[in-house]
């Protein structure tokens, strides 16, 4: 055991279900008590906690099939963490000090059974990158939408935690064109600048199926879809023949305030689909476990030969992490939001 043991712990808490989109009332950070780990349990100080729209699901009423607990008024929030080790008990093998990757964020400290903990080792050059959710994308243009040499490759939400790196690694990957989608024209600016991408539209701008025509005059190939709605028909509207696309997200749903955040109903031309030889696949994590490891070591040597960006924007404290969600809701952040402790 650490000779210091903390005697408290601060955790972000939903106080009431959400009527339509989050807001910062919702939640609230309560003091609890901490006991030491008992065997078998091991005692982590957060770093770093990952904001991922999906917590809107979970505190909505639309939440069967979905792989994780939905969140009721008095529970604590959770979801993907980097913390360090400040003590274990018996029968643990971590040691204080060491680094892991863990489900219970959104607190300062987490009690929590060993199994529940994988230590971060060496493989990613920054602690923070584990909280990337590059893995779908990784998953998806390797598994569900393969990118052939040359492939023009459209991403929808493309400033987004997944659609940032999914363009980036469809390049990597042999892509001869990428085309995104945002909702600003500076977000749009820095995903050509910085990212490279070949073109980006942007939400609102104009009729949103003819924009993408116009930026994928010879038509898609591959479709890595994280929004729905609008978005996913007008990329149905402009595949070429034998297009793939995989589903990785519905941001279109989640973030409406019209609807309950599990569902984000979406036209297609069936009729296209048919005649084009078009594939539609749901990418499930599950379906797929050997992809974390193997994404894991890719990013880690893309990052270290600086053929990857990994941008990520830092919240500072957990009493700014309620806001912190409604401003991701908002789509005041670029890339990937995590409160830092």
């Amino acid at each position: 055991m650490a000779s210091s043991q903390p005697r408290s712990s601060r955790e972000v808490r939903l106080v009431r279900q959400p009527q339509g989109l989050p807001a910062v009332e919702d939640l609230a950070v309560a003091d609890v008590p901490l006991r030491g780990p008992a065997a078998g349990e091991v005692l982590v100080k957060n770093r770093h906690f990952l904001v991922f729209p999906g917590l809107r699901t979970l505190m909505g009423d639309e939440t069967d099939g979905v792989p994780l607990p939905p969140l009721r008024a008095g529970d604590t929030l959770f979801g993907p963490a980097v913390g360090e080790v400040v003590s274990v008990g018996a029968g643990v093998a971590l040691r204080p000090g060491e680094l892991v990757v863990h489900l219970d964020g959104w607190r300062e400290f987490a009690l929590l059974p060993a199994e529940r903990c994988a230590p971060a080792g060496e493989s990613l050059p920054d602690p923070v990158a584990h909280l990337s959710t590059g893995s779908a994308a990784y998953g998806a243009l390797t598994r569900l939408a393969p990118v052939r040499e040359g492939d023009t490759v459209f991403v929808s939400g493309a400033a987004g935690a997944t659609g940032v790196l999914a363009g980036q690694i469809a390049r990597l990957l042999g892509a001869g064109r990428v085309v995104g989608s945002t909702g600003s024209a500076a977000k749009a600016a820095r995903l050509r600048e910085e990212f490279g991408f070949d073109a980006v539209v942007v939400r609102g701008s104009g009729p949103f199926a003819r924009l993408l025509a116009e930026a994928a005059p010879d038509g898609l190939d591959v479709v890595v879809d994280t929004v729905g709605g609008e978005q996913l028909t007008a990329a149905v509207a402009n595949v070429r023949s034998g297009a793939r696309i995989a589903l990785v997200g519905a941001l279109a749903g989640q973030l409406s305030g019209d609807r309950a955040g599990g569902s984000a109903p979406a036209e297609v031309d069936s009729y296209r689909l048919v005649v084009q030889g078009v594939t539609v696949r749901g990418y499930r994590g599950a379906d797929h476990p050997d992809v974390p490891a193997e994404w894991e070591r890719q990013f880690g040597q893309w990052l270290r030969e600086d053929r990857i960006r990994f941008p990520y924007a830092t919240v500072p404290g957990i009493d700014r992490a309620p806001s912190a969600l409604q401003e991701l809701i908002e789509g005041r952040h670029f890339g990937t939001v995590v409160v830092a402790l």
